[in-house]
């Protein structure tokens, strides 16, 4: 039986650290559905769209099973992890639990002069959401969250709320994409920011608390609004 075929990936250029930006990318391309749930994809293939040798995309691939994302295929592949709605359920409780408060906390101790930098990482994500790209959206979305959380000074609540994102599933946004409101969807990153930079840790910790709620409901696929 022969494999799937690998969708369209964005290229990785050339990188300092390969299998890091390998990982990354695939990551980004399970949690958004591009790679698909219950399907074995080979180290060769994802190499090939990748334009890498497999070695490196092995390499990646093993750090994912240590997360959990894929299952291992002698001889085959990998295989993507599988995750039911009970798990995401569970996965977006947990994060209301820590990420609103946590990010009320940042909005009193951020920089002035941090804030355009952290504007351009929010116009990433809707750049990547303009051209289309659900990898590169995923992957902006993740480093923007984890640089806000950053500020709060604590590298446990940022690995575990990294881990968290990283099992959750996306598989709404190509409906989102396709109707045009993946854009203004991007966009609630700024208006998060707006808070932000306004010092209203409640708005800011309403508008992450409404977020949250999209992760679980329309971005999920799961066919609910925003609670």
């Amino acid at each position: 039986m022969s494999l799937p075929s690998v969708p369209e990936l964005p290229g990785i250029g050339r990188r300092e650290n390969l299998r890091d930006r390998i990982r990354d990318a695939v990551r980004a391309a399970i949690i958004s559905g591009e790679l698909r749930p219950g399907v074995v994809y080979s180290a060769p293939a994802l190499g090939a769209q990748f334009g890498v040798s497999p070695t490196p995309v092995r390499e990646a691939m093993l750090d994912l099973v240590k997360e959990g994302l894929v299952v291992p295929h002698p001889n085959k592949g990998f295989r993507v992890t599988e995750v039911s709605d009970e798990d995401l359920d569970h996965l977006a409780a947990v994060r209301l639990l820590i990420e609103p408060p946590a990010v009320r906390e940042t909005v009193a101790v951020i920089p002035d002069d941090d804030f355009p930098a952290l504007r351009r990482l929010a116009q990433d994500i809707v750049d990547a959401a303009e051209r289309g790209d659900l990898v590169g959206y995923v992957e902006a979305d993740h480093v923007f969250h984890l640089t806000l959380l950053g500020y709060t000074g604590n590298p446990f609540l940022v690995e575990v709320v990294s881990g968290l994102r990283s099992r959750t599933r996306l598989l709404g946004l190509t409906p989102l994409l396709h109707s045009g409101r993946l854009v203004r969807s991007a966009a609630e990153h700024h208006e998060l920011l707006d808070f932000v930079e306004a010092r209203d840790p409640v708005g800011a910790e309403l508008m992450t608390h409404r977020h949250i709620g999209h992760v679980r409901g329309l971005w999920a696929g799961g066919g609910r609004g925003p609670r």
